[in-house]
């Protein structure tokens, strides 16, 4: 990585602009990662600044995620400032977490302390292939299983059409293969809370010092310890983006592309095509999906979830013409019922105008003086 004397920037900047990643989004401010290391007068380095964005991004509507390729103006290196002048596109980008640029998501799930619920991962499963970035599963707390558990845990995933990872931070087994398909990307870590996403980055990359949660006795579930998305330089090469914890996340695909996030669904597809080109895969004649596989349930079940929440939100869009949108000082939006125009509102004088106008339009001159010759 090529390096700069603050002395030397201002030559510099005008033969190549300043470019960095964000790694980290607070209020109004962000992060910046930069991609050359610079040089202090005081022969120290540093690589971050804490920036602001451009009014005309503001203006624009263009906003900063984190992992977004940035341009920076003004510089100021000795305090540690910059302005965001420039948002490259984006290769990626999803909603929840926020996150622009990823390349793939790992996803953590405990063998035990908390049990693992196949229910439960099935459903992170189906929304991580949903975001179509590349999926590596790995399962954690080697250590608090037997050889055979393991090996029956392996074979049940393959069929589901995984290769997992199986690793132990408190004995680092299986942590090798893990870097190794970190290296060089931007990956987002994900997985329920308690499973020891924050013990990995600690373990992965020591100087974080990540707060770690004790698993709830009662409830046998983790606690969240993250709480904003925020990226990490990893030693071997690449990024790691850390995420709030969750137990259920939301599946708001689309019932019909639902199947294709099944991988033992997926592969019966690609043998043929179903008679009717809105089969849902639920025993409708000549359907090439069968029955006979374990997840098959898991499908049944997501399937009705999405079906019901397509229907609600329909329902919700023919509320919404009879609602009236708002924007709050913050910018948080929020509808409220749209008045009944003859029982709240007064007529305008504009209105009341072009309605004589049009009266007068549709009438002769006699009979504007029949009316007249009436009233007196």
């Amino acid at each position: 990585m090529s390096k700069l004397n603050s002395h030397d920037l201002a030559s510099e900047t005008v033969v190549s602009e300043i470019v960095g990643t964000v790694v980290a989004v607070q209020a109004n401010f962000y992060q910046v990662r930069l991609d050359q290391d610079i040089i202090l007068e005081n022969s120290s380095k540093t690589h971050y600044l804490l920036c602001t964005r451009r009014t005309r991004l503001k203006k624009i509507g263009q906003k900063v995620m984190v992992g977004d390729r940035v341009i920076i103006e003004e510089p100021d290196y000795q305090d540690g400032r910059g302005a965001i002048a420039q948002v490259f596109p984006r290769k990626t980008e999803l909603s929840r977490p926020p996150v622009a640029n990823a390349e793939q998501i790992l996803l953590v799930f405990a063998l035990e302390n908390p049990p693992l619920d196949p229910w439960q991962l099935s459903r992170f499963l189906v929304k991580a292939e949903s975001t179509s970035l590349s999926l590596c599963l790995c399962f954690n707390k080697l250590d608090l299983i037997t050889d055979t558990q393991r090996q029956q845990w392996q074979e049940r995933l393959e069929k589901w059409g995984y290769k997992p990872l199986f690793i132990s931070i408190m004995t680092d087994q299986g942590l090798e293969a893990l870097t190794d398909c970190l290296r060089g990307k931007i990956t987002i870590l994900a997985g329920p809370s308690g499973v020891g996403k924050s013990s990995l980055i600690n373990t992965l990359i020591p100087e974080v010092e990540q707060r770690v949660g004790k698993v709830s006795g009662k409830l046998n579930k983790g606690r969240h310890t993250t709480r904003h998305v925020e990226l990490f330089e990893l030693p071997g090469g690449g990024l790691l983006a850390d995420t709030p914890g969750f137990n259920q996340p939301d599946l708001d695909c689309d019932p019909q592309e639902l199947a294709l996030y099944f991988p033992e669904a997926k592969a019966q597809l690609n043998q043929g095509n179903c008679q009717f080109n809105d089969c849902l895969h639920r025993g409708e004649p000549n359907c090439v999906i069968n029955n006979d596989w374990e997840r098959y349930e898991h499908y049944l079940m997501f399937l009705e979830e999405a079906i019901n929440r397509q229907e609600t939100l329909q329902k919700m869009g023919d509320e919404e013409t009879n609602l009236k949108l708002k924007i709050k000082a913050s910018g948080q939006e929020y509808y409220e019922p749209k008045l009944e125009t003859k029982k709240y509102r007064r007529r305008s004088r504009r209105e009341k105008h072009q309605t004589l106008q049009g009266l007068y339009d549709h009438q002769s001159l006699d009979d504007f003086e029949h009316d007249n010759d009436q009233e007196l």
